[in-house]
């Protein structure tokens, strides 16, 4: 029920999926309250929050961005954090892409873990979803429902023999994000990383770091760390993106053929109407949301 932090600052090395660029990571304690917290230290060391009013950019990653600074596929780092419990952070890079690392959330974990965790004095407050919110784009849907706990149901779909199909019920709890999600990596069609590197993208992207698949297969040496890590690894760019609530989220998303504008516009949906959520210290709020899920439950009938 309490906020957490880092005991200790830990640090890495990579290079940006998109920029190709060098750079180091360095995840610090932090006070309570503070939130997580980008800085760009090669440039004026300009705080930027992780929030939503903060995102910038949601084409390829999700980007964040204040005052002319920006710091771009921070989603990785967002999950793993989330994932982990840490509600208080500083991220620290000397560029402005995080490092991809492996294409996935394992090694912020790992760096988390070795930094330790500390609980501070300070009660967590967590966002209750009062009503469902929905949003649409095409034959692209997600909806925040009602839920006393982090719920995630997500499917994606797309026409290609390695791919096709893929769902997965994520419900958050102590050890669920490092188990079921961490080591799942980005991925790509070695299509369209081609025509990204042709446009100065993608510049960082190879199969150190993505699971890449041609027209028929998955060209990884070693194939897949999940059988179905391309629908785990949108799961965790989903546990990404909504902890830019600032607060932890209790609600079931469901999303299909979703990523990260979808994810960002049923956020903005969400706090556009102050009805639509409840802010409340953690431990109080099973007795808050139990109405709300008697409400969503005779809606549903």
């Amino acid at each position: 029920m309490y906020q957490r932090t880092l005991q200790s600052s830990a640090s890495c090395t990579g290079i940006g999926l998109h920029t190709g660029k060098p750079v180091t990571l360095t995840l610090r304690p932090a006070k309570p309250d503070t939130g997580i917290v980008f800085v760009r230290t090669d440039q004026s060391g300009l705080p930027i929050r992780a929030s939503v009013t903060n995102v910038v950019d949601t084409s390829l990653a999700t980007t964040l961005g204040r005052r002319g600074a920006r710091v771009a596929t921070v989603e990785h780092v967002l999950a793993a954090l989330r994932g982990m419990g840490i509600d208080n952070a500083v991220v620290e890079l000397d560029a402005e892409e995080a490092p991809i690392m492996d294409g996935s959330a394992a090694p912020f974990v790992v760096m988390i873990r070795a930094a330790g965790i500390e609980v501070q004095r300070r009660k967590r407050r967590v966002l209750l979803v009062r009503r469902t919110v929905r949003v649409k784009d095409g034959d692209k849907v997600a909806e925040l429902r009602p839920s006393g706990h982090l719920r995630i149901s997500y499917t994606i779909s797309f026409d290609h023999p390695a791919i096709a199909s893929q769902s997965f019920d994520y419900i958050h709890a102590d050890a669920a994000f490092e188990r079921d999600l961490s080591r799942a990596r980005t991925f790509g069609f070695l299509r369209e990383v081609e025509m990204l590197q042709r446009i100065g993208l993608a510049r960082g992207g190879s199969l150190d770091n993505s699971v890449v698949v041609d027209d028929a297969s998955i060209l990884n040496e070693g194939g897949l760390r999940y059988e179905d890590e391309f629908v785990r690894h949108k799961v965790l760019d989903a546990v990404g993106d909504l902890s830019l609530l600032g607060v932890p989220l209790r609600a079931h998303f469901v999303a299909y053929k979703g990523g990260h504008a979808l994810s960002h516009a049923i956020l903005t949906e969400l706090l556009s109407d102050r009805a639509n959520y409840l802010i409340v210290e953690e431990g109080a709020e099973m007795d808050a949301a139990l109405p709300m899920l008697r409400l969503a439950s005779s809606a549903a009938l």
